[in-house]
């Protein structure tokens, strides 16, 4: 998965993103070990400082674990993990909705559009 950086944003902030999908999606899987900051950080083209910046946040999160002796890995608690996917999907959706009723759409119209687009998906 490239690292898909913008210069509109904080990159700390965008890092902690990027990874959080990366394990959401199994590209990290569960108890899975990171790469080193160094090169996690050369493959994402940003500074070492701010991607263990990143990592630390993640961490503290509950999302990775750091082993004194063999680095960092994926937290393996299932359930950790889903809470988070689910908090971030919630935020996003919210977002979404904001931005729509920012629009002009009604709760009504907003279901509309979101149904049909679904069913086109399936297509």
């Amino acid at each position: 998965m490239p690292w898909d950086l913008k210069s509109d944003r904080p990159i700390y902030t965008q890092l902690i993103e990027q990874i959080k999908l990366m394990i959401f999606s199994g590209v990290y899987p569960l108890g899975s070990k990171l790469p080193s900051v160094r090169d996690m950080a050369q493959d994402a083209a940003v500074n070492p400082n701010t991607m263990q910046k990143a990592l630390v946040k993640l961490e503290e999160d509950g999302l990775i674990i750091t082993h004194r002796t063999s680095g960092r890995s994926i937290t393996e608690d299932a359930s950790m993990i889903e809470k988070a996917k689910t908090k971030l999907a919630q935020e996003q959706i919210s977002e979404f909705l904001e931005k729509m009723q920012l629009l002009g759409f009604e709760r009504t119209e907003i279901l509309t559009l979101i149904d049909t687009m679904v069913k086109e998906m399936k297509k």
